[in-house]
């Protein structure tokens, strides 16, 4: 039995999603817990409520509706492009309104024009929002990863570092505190002996080397390796960590990444900000730019209302698996996110798919939509 009652508009939610094209689905509370703890990121990580099988399998109360969608999806072998719609309780900590909430959405997976399909998510989105909502003004604050990770990779940081700043993207503190550092000299004695011990011995810069020193060094001191910690897997995280702590940004390069991540303008106004951005900047981003440039003409296309959505350069929504378009919306003058959604190409094939599947979608938090219902009631 649930713990909280379903809000009242519920059935007329999925009467909703029915004229969208869109097939019901259900998926169970309890989950494997690994793909949550691999693919959704931080954020999510740390407010999920584990549990365990009798087996020792790690599981979870389901925290959120897209992963389990995509498996279920992969689990029945169900050709593409589908269009699934969800209506049902998650559970995660939540800093207000209860760790046990209702989420509906709908999850568009195998539709092989990324541009018409982003549109449809945010339209889809402003639509059932807009049924709830009559008369109320909808804002969509609109982000976009791949364009940053265009950006970045073309700024020519090394793999690292691109690394440690996508997956930052949408943090803006910590984004902030790693411009930050990547901006101040490197300190004297940031490798440690034992580091500057194997670079006087002239392996740090021979990866094939190195790792036979440090095989060596295991089997003669016992130590047991594993498929996660080889010598080769150590090695190669070595190098790595001296490659980040041996990068600075230079000014341009630093200057360049604080222009992008300013950029914070209508959408009718974003595709001419960012090419003068990229030409300002001499970066060759143009496929990424290109299919900024589909996306904002496809949501004019779907009837979007380009005046309700802002672009903003630096914002992105934490979770890790997002690849492209990330989005949020909320109703003129209260704070709180009514939905939010963006695309995940890479996911269905990390949970296993066996061919690539483009993938968008967006979540609707019911109890907030019903807090926004009640305000306008009684305003």
């Amino acid at each position: 039995m649930p713990l909280i009652n379903l809000p009242t508009f519920a059935p007329d939610l999925l009467a909703d999603f029915a004229s969208l094209q869109t097939e019901r689905v259900d998926t169970p509370v309890i989950q494997p817990a690994e793909p949550f703890l691999d693919m959704a990121g931080e954020d999510l990580r740390r407010r999920i409520f584990m549990t365990e099988s009798e087996t020792g399998q790690s599981l979870c109360l389901r925290p959120e509706f897209t992963i389990p969608v995509c498996l279920r999806h992969i689990e029945t072998a169900t050709g593409t492009p589908r269009r699934y719609a969800y209506l049902g309780e998650v559970f995660r900590q939540r800093r207000e309104g209860g760790n046990e909430f209702y989420q509906a959405g709908i999850e568009d997976l195998g539709e092989r024009d990324v541009a018409r399909a982003d549109a449809r998510a945010v339209h889809d989105a402003l639509f059932v929002l807009g049924h709830r909502l009559p008369g109320r003004t909808l804002k969509v604050v609109l982000g976009d990863q791949a364009m940053f990770e265009a950006v970045v990779a073309a700024c020519g940081l090394p793999r690292g570092w691109q690394k440690r700043l996508i997956h930052a993207f949408g943090n803006q503190d910590r984004l902030r505190d790693l411009l930050e550092a990547l901006s101040q000299p490197i300190s004297t004695g940031v490798f440690g002996p034992e580091v500057e011990r194997l670079a006087t011995l002239g392996l740090l810069n021979d990866e094939a080397a190195l790792s036979r020193h440090i095989d060596e060094t295991m089997q003669a001191t016992g130590y047991s390796t594993n498929a996660s910690r080889t010598p080769a897997d150590i090695a190669r995280r070595l190098r790595e960590k001296m490659d980040l702590a041996s990068v600075r940004l230079d000014v341009k390069t630093a200057a360049t990444l604080r222009a992008f991540l300013a950029i914070e303008v209508p959408l009718n106004e974003a595709p001419a900000a960012l090419f003068d951005f990229a030409r300002h900047a001499g970066l060759a981003i143009d496929e990424a730019l290109a299919r900024f440039d589909a996306r904002a003409k496809a949501l004019v296309d779907a009837g979007v209302d380009p005046a309700v959505i802002t672009y903003r350069s630096a914002f992105g929504r934490p979770l890790d698996y997002y690849t492209g378009l990330v989005f949020e919306v909320l109703a003129d003058g209260d704070p709180a996110v009514l939905a939010g959604g963006g695309r995940f190409d890479r996911l269905m094939t990390l949970l296993g798919a066996t061919t690539h599947i483009p993938a968008v979608g967006f979540s609707l938090w019911l109890d907030r939509i019903e807090q926004a219902i009640a305000q306008g009631a009684s305003a």
